[in-house]
């Protein structure tokens, strides 16, 4: 990895609270100064900021990043066919070599497009890990437990769990934490919910969870339970600020009520959503509801890349075209969804160029047909931009992509054992 004690970013156009041109001084892991007037020729790298749009690593709040070996696998196909019929009996042949050939194919992209966080919900998660650590980025990560209402499974996915707990969480400088991540309502047991949530709040972590994906997952809960997924969830205590909850797509208004209450976090994740048919989330109503809002890709095999600027431009479009509005979700509400929003959820101080900050920090080029001319760096950005569009890549004060050029993976490398995994299974 690349160490460098202090990175000045020179006479750019800073994208974050607002839009100014100037200059950001990087020192260790944190933004030291952001001014017009820096002109710090002591620091140990100088970047020319000029034609790039400097903003904060985009946040991704909901994926499955070793599912990058799983690209192209059940397209077409609705949620619970997807599951059962082509993703869970390919899974069910994973190990450690194949989740950690699949985790860094994804930090690749991820790098390559942007991402300087992501949060994960997989299995092998030891192996993520590793993947992170050499990688330089910033992760969640979550054992996803499915218990299927089985007794002896429920103990040996807390189990796993907890283990991974002890080995994991706080590493790689603080780039790596652990969160406790059940399934779903309907894979999981009211006993390991409860267990997740006791195992959580003993050790201050994040609860990572699928909820009302799907219209037929509130139906089956309703005739189970005579609840729907958000009520269920608070009646049994699991819902509060350390919850982030992917995709409700079918929240009801009185659940709006609960998610605002508790401070529960929503990962909306449009690309997966409309594959997989599952409809559009009422993400407009969630933040005039005051609920924190932030953006995922899901899996590459329900989405089928990790690409978050996709993921920014749909999520404005989508809304605009459910509500036919065209002034709901502006572009400053969808960039903070990828940024600040996620931080919050995920509870990490960046997604903002500011000082104090984690130097998590992306330089995007401007300088390309598409993103000719530059009247609004925002508006470029949300509706213009594409992933390739990425030139730099900083975390933790650390370069990982540099002229488009991956500085702590080799990117031919993790592409030829990526191919070799994808065919073991």
């Amino acid at each position: 990895m690349t160490e460098t004690t202090s990175i000045l970013i020179k006479d750019t156009i800073i994208l974050s609270e607002d839009i100014k041109k100037g200059s950001v001084l990087i020192v260790d892991d944190k933004i030291q100064e952001v001014n017009d007037k820096l002109t710090n020729s002591d620091a140990d790298k100088i970047i020319d900021g000029s034609n790039k749009i400097t903003m904060p690593g985009l946040i991704n709040t909901h994926s499955h990043v070793a599912m990058t070996l799983l690209r192209g696998v059940g397209d077409d196909q609705d949620l619970q066919t997807w599951l059962n019929e082509y993703i869970w009996p390919k899974e069910a042949k994973l190990n450690e070599n194949l989740v950690y050939a699949g985790s860094k194919l994804a930090m690749a992209e991820m790098i390559k497009t942007g991402t300087t966080t992501f949060n994960d919900m997989y299995f092998f998660m030891e192996e993520t890990a590793k993947a992170v650590d050499e990688s330089g980025m910033r992760a969640l990560l979550g054992y996803g437990m499915i218990d299927l209402f089985d007794e002896e499974k429920r103990k040996s996915e807390l189990k796993v769990t907890k283990d991974f707990i002890s080995k994991c969480h706080n590493t790689c400088d603080g780039r790596v934490q652990v969160a406790v991540a059940p399934h779903a309502p309907y894979t999981c047991s009211e006993e390991i919910l409860c267990e997740s949530k006791k195992l959580a709040d003993k050790n201050d972590l994040k609860l990572h969870i699928h909820v009302s994906e799907t219209k037929q997952e509130v139906t089956d809960l309703k005739n189970d339970k005579n609840q729907t997924p958000f009520e269920y969830l608070n009646n049994i205590g699991l819902l509060d600020k350390n919850t982030i909850a992917a995709h409700g797509v079918w929240t009801t208004d009185d659940e709006m009520k609960i998610l605002e209450e508790k401070e529960v976090s929503i990962s909306h994740n449009p690309s997966s959503n409309m594959k997989l048919a599952s409809g559009i989330a009422p993400v407009h109503d969630y933040l005039n509801n005051n609920i924190n809002v932030s953006i995922g890709t899901d899996g590459v095999s329900s989405n089928n890349n990790l690409d978050m600027f996709s993921e920014m431009k749909l999520t404005p479009l989508l809304q605009k075209v459910k509500t036919l509005d065209s002034k709901v979700l502006p572009a400053k509400s969808t960039f903070n969804m990828a940024t600040k929003n996620g931080a919050k959820a995920l509870g990490i101080n960046t997604g903002e160029i500011k000082e104090g900050k984690l130097a998590d920090i992306i330089l995007v080029n401007t300088n390309v047909p598409h993103m000719t001319p530059v009247r609004n760096a925002l508006s470029n950005i949300i509706y213009s931009a594409l992933g390739s569009d990425v030139d730099t890549v900083i975390c933790n004060g650390n370069i990982l992509l540099e002229d488009k050029e991956l500085k702590t993976i080799n990117e031919k490398e993790v592409i030829e054992d990526a191919k070799l995994a994808a065919s073991q299974l």
